[in-house]
């Protein structure tokens, strides 16, 4: 199944792009989302980190994307340990809980990680990212 993500921030203007998500399986609930979304993103961030090349470039068309998206850089990974899959996941799932990110499907708010999730080929999900304010109040 495939699915469209973005992440956005609230306040700010510029969204980062859209980004393709194969699935192979149908998740079921918001908890079975998150969990299919951390590993697509760990297998991404696996496979760009044993793909190293022995001498970096950049082509013209990757600059413009990533000048598009605020950095322009070798993607230079300098960590070589794997992380740990089953901590991702539930290191996400208690960020939702926490209130850290909202999920939409759809323009739709999915409120519960257990409740009953309907998700079509083509859907657009949305990972809404807050910022913890630091400071007091006085």
């Amino acid at each position: 199944m495939k699915i469209y993500a973005k992440v956005k921030k609230p306040g700010k203007r510029k969204e980062l792009m859209m980004q393709e998500i194969e699935l192979s399986a149908v998740p079921h609930t918001l908890r079975e989302l998150i969990a299919a979304v951390v590993e697509h993103s760990l297998q991404t961030f696996k496979d760009r980190q044993s793909g190293k090349s022995l001498v970096p470039y950049l082509t013209e068309a990757e600059i413009g994307e990533r000048a598009e998206l605020g950095k322009v850089g070798f993607g230079a990974m300098y960590d070589d340990r794997l992380p740990n899959d089953k901590r991702a996941i539930e290191a996400a799932q208690a960020a939702f809980e926490d209130g850290l990110y909202r999920v939409f499907v759809n323009e739709t708010e999915a409120e519960d990680l257990d409740n009953p999730l309907t998700l079509e080929e083509g859907d657009h999900i949305v990972f809404m990212r807050f910022t913890m304010l630091a400071g007091g109040m006085w």
